[in-house]
């Protein structure tokens, strides 16, 4: 909990490196920042040698966290402060982050935040298909069972050819049911 910020740029590195969410628009953005707020950090030359597209980004990325950790702890802290000015989902995902956030109320016992935005999804998308089918076959069965045309019925047949085997033997029953004729 008491670990420098190059300590921390140390653990994180690795992570912020493999983050496909810091694109070349947002490294550029890093280290404009890091360039005019503070030159004494990254000068001018070396923020030119930072910002060249014709390395890769990931590359560079890397280039600039070995230097920053080269500079010192103040380097290191405000690449942390940019980083969170700039890219704050980023910033709050980061190991280091995480393990502090948990390490501040450990008895909590709550899912993470990612696990809590997506819980309405665990159970997979076969599930939503089957459940958007059988709407769609009540939806139909509603719009079509008040049709006094007998052209309704043969729709609803050629709807079934599209859902699931058991919905598919309703509204086939449905449409040949001799009651409704």
């Amino acid at each position: 909990m008491g670990d420098s910020f190059h300590d921390q740029l140390l653990e994180d590195s690795r992570f912020l490196r493999a983050d496909r969410r810091l694109d070349t628009e947002l490294v550029d953005k890093l280290i404009l920042q890091l360039n005019r707020i503070y030159p004494q950090i990254l000068t001018d030359k070396e923020a030119t040698k930072f910002r060249d597209l014709d390395v890769p980004t990931c590359v560079r990325l890397a280039e600039l966290l070995a230097h920053l950790q080269g500079k010192g702890e103040e380097a290191c802290r405000e690449f942390y402060r940019a980083l969170h000015l700039h890219v704050e989902e980023v910033y709050f995902s980061l190991p280091t982050r995480l393990r502090l956030r948990d390490s501040i109320d450990p008895f909590t016992t709550a899912a993470s935040p990612t696990q809590q935005r997506y819980v309405l999804n665990d159970r997979g998308h076969m599930f939503f298909l089957s459940c958007f089918s059988v709407a769609v076959g009540v939806a139909l069965l509603h719009y079509y069972g008040e049709a006094k045309v007998t052209r309704g019925s043969r729709a609803l047949g050629m709807a079934a050819l599209g859902l699931g085997r058991r919905a598919r033997e309703v509204l086939i029953w449905y449409t040949e049911d001799p009651i409704r004729k």
